[in-house]
Parts: structure tokens; sequence; C-alpha cells
């Protein structure tokens, strides 16, 4: 590293002499448990915990505001600008923090599984687990050339605590993205997953510039070369409904659309385990074995206990995808014929299933809906709607315009298909009415991948404006207009149009959209 500010120094060879580097997952192990940083479970995995930090930090987010950024950068409560003084500062101080460290690690590779558009990368962490996360999550080298030329530098230096008055910090955690710099500095927290999801960061910065859209989805293909990508946030059934064993894994979490086809940005997977079991989710359940990380998982004499959640309903597991047997090397595949956002309705208004125009497609992209169910909370009965733009708001350096014009565009230049299938609430809203079962939804999904749908008629949705198919095989058909699986059409009708509503609100902070993606949302006005 080079910082153009002459106050920061180079990564110094103290630094570099005291890294252990690219070493193997059995010499990790060994490493993390004679430091005591983790014990291993009878499945062998990792088990760790992360402090007070069982989560992203949203707000402890920077980007340098500085060279082009400056410029391009989306800034707002999201993309918090940093000053160019205040970052090198702060940098020099936790170089001085790693110095006085008997021990670094260095982990050398890849995001980016398509090696037109992969990004050299080199994570150099404090603690031996972090190494280990990072060897599990992105692609290892297959060569020297990795984090030598070009290559974004993750340091993770947890036990160094901001000073939010010096910094210029909102916390003793930070994490800071230097495009100029190529830099990802991490500090104060433990929490793994800030290391993932600042290298997305990145990516969702720098492959647009490339004509390459990166997307927070899932994606897996079936034997004809038919990828089908899955968007939804969480609780919508994502993972759940893109592991199927009659298909082939491509990824679970990241992913990128480029001119060669669809891409995996990871080479793991780093699953939610609340609830986790072997007959719901067996190829997680199966995957969290020697070399798998357990962030903040209970364990009784060794075992995994996955329902409890007294440290963080936030449990994870990271582990590479050569731990799900039918996951495909190299993790790309061809361009999508389906395209699946997911939502969980919990005013059960939505239909469980709809083809979407592409500007709706867009237009929904955009929003990134589903429903928080606040009623997992002591004496909240109420659901509370969620929007985040392109499915991942907190990710997005910029304009959330700028992914869905180029979603648009790819729609159309290949010809796929997109859905929206809400595996929310049916017969009523959440307390009144029932979550959708998981077999019609499963239906669904297949007929869609089957691409049966062509010539099957639709019929209207008067509030979203969405076109609802008659009949899906092994789906009641009462269930797909929602109104009708309600007792009182007068009941749906307000659940509806507040929904719309939130829609419509919403919208609202889209400035730079054209008017007829605005005008693809629900019909209802209010």
């Amino acid at each position: 590293m080079n910082p153009t500010n002459e106050s920061a120094s180079k990564m110094d060879k103290t630094i570099l002499q005291n890294c252990q580097v690219n070493l193997s997952t059995e010499a990790l192990v060994e490493i993390i448990e004679k430091r005591g940083e983790g014990t291993i479970t009878a499945n062998g995995a990792v088990s760790v915990t992360t402090g007070k930090y069982t989560g992203r930090s949203p707000k402890d987010k920077f980007i340098v505001n500085e060279g082009e950024a400056a410029e391009q950068v989306d800034w707002g409560s999201i993309n918090k600008p940093m000053d160019k003084n205040s970052f090198i500062a702060l940098y020099e101080r936790v170089l001085e923090h790693l110095r006085a460290q008997d021990t670094l690690f260095r982990f050398t590779g890849w995001a980016g599984a398509d090696t037109d558009y992969r990004l050299p990368i080199e994570v150099i962490t404090e603690f031996a687990w972090h190494n280990l996360f990072a060897r599990q999550l992105f692609i290892r080298e297959d060569n020297e050339t990795a984090g030598k030329h070009n290559a974004f530098t993750v340091i993770s230096a947890p036990t160094f605590k901001a000073n939010p008055k010096r910094d210029n910090t909102n916390s003793e955690a930070f994490i800071i993205i230097s495009f100029e710099e190529r830099i990802i500095l991490i500090g104060g927290t433990e929490y793994a997953g800030e290391i993932k999801k600042a290298v997305f960061s990145v990516m969702n910065y720098l492959l647009p510039q490339q004509e390459v859209l990166p997307m927070h989805c899932s994606a897996n293909t079936g034997a004809s070369g038919d990828t089908a990508l899955f968007f939804g946030l969480s609780g919508t059934g994502k993972t759940t409904l893109s592991a199927n064993p009659d298909r082939r894994l491509i990824g679970d979490d990241e992913h990128g659309w480029s001119p060669n086809g669809i891409f995996n940005i990871e080479g793991g997977c780093y699953a939610k385990c609340v609830g986790l079991s072997e007959e719901k989710e067996p190829q997680i359940y199966h995957a969290i074995k020697h070399g798998a990380v357990l962030e903040n998982v209970f364990c009784h004499n060794g075992m995994p206990d996955y329902s409890n959640t007294e440290r963080t309903e936030n449990t994870r597991a990271a582990y590479p995808l050569a731990h799900i047997d039918n996951s495909i090397f190299p993790s790309k595949g061809p361009h999508p014929k389906s395209i699946i956002f997911l939502t969980a309705d919990a005013f059960g208004v939505l239909p469980p299933i709809s083809k979407l125009t592409k500007e709706q497609a867009m237009y929904h992209f955009l929003s990134g809906y589903t429903s928080k169910l606040a009623g997992t909370e002591r004496g909240i009965t109420a659901p509370e709607a969620t929007f985040s733009a392109c499915f991942g708001s907190p990710f997005l350096p910029l304009a959330p315009a700028v992914y869905a014009d180029m979603l648009g565009e790819k729609i159309d230049q290949y010809d796929a298909d997109v859905y929206l299938i809400n595996t929310g609430w049916i017969k009523g809203p959440f307390g009144i009415g029932e979550r959708i079962p998981l077999v019609y939804t499963r239906a669904m999904v297949n007929t869609v991948l089957e691409q049966s749908l062509e010539g099957v008629d639709t019929v209207p949705d008067d509030y979203f404006g969405l076109h609802i198919p008659e009949s899906i095989p092994g789906v009641p058909s009462q269930l797909l207009k929602p109104w009708e699986s309600w007792e009182s059409y007068s009941s749906y009708q307000v659940k509806a149009a507040q929904l719309a509503a939130k829609f419509h609100e919403n919208f609202r902070t889209f400035t730079k959209v054209s008017e007829k993606i605005k005008n693809a949302g629900p019909v209802y006005q209010g």
C-alpha cells in the first residue's frame, strides 16, 4: 500500500514480516484453538463470539471523500463522508497498533469468479479466526498474482478502539473505504461480516464502471443451463428457495452480471443459523463442518444449539462453497432466464406470485420491499414495512437508479422474465391470516424455473397493477388472488390501500427515475 498523502507510509516491513501468509485451514484452526480465540465443536467447526457487536454497524461506516469518489458516490445517511486527512491520521494509528502485535495474518485472493472482472484482495487481520473467515468467504488465489497488482487491502484491527472526537468517527467502531488508496480500514468491532460486506460495497462501486451489474442475490442453474436469480431481504426465503437439490448452486448472496453471464463474487457462504435444522435446510446443516466458522452460536457439550438466541438472533455460519455438494466451480453461469423477487408481505395483500413488466421490475427492484415482523418482539403486534433499494441499500455507493437502469437494460438484452413471489401472509394480515405454506411457494418457484407460465392467462391486481397467473400446478387457485382468500373484502381493501401508500411514500425518495418507472408502482394512489 502506498497512500498518496505524504504523511501516510507504506505498509511497512515490520507489519508484513509479522504476517503469516495464506495459512491452511488446518493451521488456522490449530492457532485459533491455541490462542483461545475459539473452540472446536463436535462437528469440527470453529465456534467464536464477537463481543458487543453481533451484527453490522451501518452508522459506523464511512467513505473517504476524495478523487473521483467525491463526485460519484451517492452521499447521504448510508454513504457518509470522511475527509482524507482524518482517514490518513486514523490509518497511521491503526498501523502503529498493528506494529505492536506479535503475529498478524494475511490472506490473498480474489473477489469475483469471472477472471475478466475479478478484484485482487488481501486481508490483514489481528485475529486468526478473521483470517479463516476471509479464507472461506473469498476466492482463494490460483497463482501468485493475487494481492500484488492493484489489490484492495482490508485491514481488520478489532482491538483498536477509535476516539470519536479525535478520529471523527461515530463510535469506537469504524468501517472506512478509501477508493483512491484502495484500502478498507476496520476497527473496534469483531463482527466478521463487516469484512465481507465492505468488499461487496467496493464491488458495487467498481463493477458498474465495467458495465457489470453487482447484485445482492442468490443464483443457481439447472441441467440445461437455465440460470435463475433470487433477490430478497432477510426472512423472505432467499437462501432456502435457492438451495435446490435438482439445481446447482452458483452462490447464495453476491453476484455480478457481466457480458459473459452470471458470476459469484464470493467463494463461500455466510448463512444465518437461527432455527437451523437438518430437516429444513440439510445443505446448510451439513456444510457446517471442519473449517466452517460459527459466530455467536451457543454450544452445549460441543454441540451447536441453533435454537438458542440469547447472544443474538443474528447467529451465522461461514463456510466455503465446496461444503455444498451441488455447487459449481468456477462459480459462474449463463445469462439468467428467470429473475425472482422475494417478499414476505405481512399485510397479506400482495399476490403469492405475479409476473412483472420491465418497468415494474425496475420499480420493485428500487423498492426492495418486505415486512419486518415486529410481532416477534414482546408487546408489538403490527408489522413494519421495510424498503431497501435494490435489495441491498447499505452496500450501494452509487445512486440506486444506476443499478436499476442496468437491470432494465439487461432484462431487455437477455430477455429475462421477472416475477414477484410473496412468501408472506395469505387469508389476512399477520396475526389473523397464515403464512403461505412452503410447499406452495416451492411449486410456484418450480413453475417459474420450468418456464411454463408462458401463455397462462393472468388477471390484474386493482391496487398494485400486478399480473396474476390464473393457475399454478399444485397451488389452490383461490389463493392466487389475495382478495378472494380474505373473509372480509373491505378489510382487504383497507390493508391494500395502506401498503400501496407506503410504496408511494418510499418511492418519493427516488428523484432520478423516469415517469414510466414511477407509474409502474401501485395503481392505488390514496
